[in-house]
């Protein structure tokens, strides 16, 4: 049979809610008849999406590869069919947290005076890839080595990194700290976006407890309730601030790299070379 598009739609509502009785739900339609959708696209397909031998719904690998597929078509669809389109496309820029730190006010501002007929859209995603592969932003400031095929990036800048300690501990009042200075405490580490994993440390000298997070929002009230210390870098500090929050440099590690990525192809959007040049332009202070 036709695919359509509730196909797609029917598949991410059962991929985001975790359960097939939620997405049905969300989309107001009965258990039954969102299972026949299911199967319909997987018989499609030629594969399984979803599976169903465990208590908790999970994707398969293919199923994972597709939501992002769908995700992508659908954000394609309804920028096609939205109507602020026609007469301006907005250039959407994604990242998980911090964006261009401190160059982020003065890239914005100076896109403004340069290309006033193309709105720059700054969005915060909650992702690893800010969106870029589902479709939901056109490029994206991101930190930390991407391998994820089919992308291009370019390296703008690097980062140190910081230590992000509660303002009241002891760590506080170091000038500086180092890995294994932070070990005996728990870590925060943000498991959506973050780039600071256990790899950071020895195999024989790893911090004993870690408390996952999923955003920068959860992460730093971890920090700030005294519960765990962070790890980020130089940018966090510009753009974050809290009273019960202490940043530290950190030693013995290497810096973070900064990059903008964009999709390969389809051609993007027209204005992403304006943008890297811009933001290159920002980055060396001119």
């Amino acid at each position: 049979m036709t695919m359509e598009l509730r196909h797609l739609r029917a598949f991410l509502a059962i991929a985001e809610e975790g359960a097939i009785t939620r997405a049905a739900a969300r989309l107001h339609t009965g258990q039954p008849a969102l299972s026949r959708t299911l199967r319909q696209l997987e018989d499609h397909l030629g594969v399984r999406l979803v599976d169903r031998s465990t208590h908790h719904l999970e994707l398969t690998a293919e199923g994972r590869t597709f939501r992002d597929r769908a995700a992508a078509a659908l954000a394609a669809v309804d920028a096609a069919l939205d109507p602020r389109a026609l007469t301006a496309r907005p250039l959407r820029l994604g990242h998980p947290w911090a964006a261009l730190g401190d160059h982020t006010i003065p890239l914005l501002r100076r896109w403004d005076e340069l290309h006033p007929d193309t709105p720059l859209e700054l969005r915060r995603i909650d992702d690893r890839l800010a969106g870029l592969t589902q479709g939901k932003v056109d490029v994206a400031l991101l930190r930390g080595p991407v391998t994820e095929p089919g992308l291009v990036t370019v390296q703008l800048l690097t980062e140190e990194r910081v230590a992000v300690v509660p303002a009241g501990s002891d760590l506080a009042d170091k000038t500086a700290l180092t890995p294994a200075g932070l070990a005996a405490w728990p870590v925060a580490l943000n498991t959506v976006a973050g780039t600071t994993t256990l790899d950071l440390w020895p195999v024989d000298a790893r911090p004993t407890a870690t408390i996952e997070v999923a955003n920068t929002d959860e992460w730093l009230t971890a920090i700030a309730a005294g519960r765990a210390v962070g790890i980020s870098t130089s940018a966090t500090p510009r753009m974050y601030t809290h009273p019960a929050i202490a940043y530290r440099p950190l030693t013995d590690v290497p810096p973070v790299p900064l990059l903008l990525a964009w999709r390969s192809g389809p051609p993007g959007h027209p204005a992403i070379p304006d943008l890297v040049a811009l933001a290159r332009e920002v980055v060396a202070g001119g």
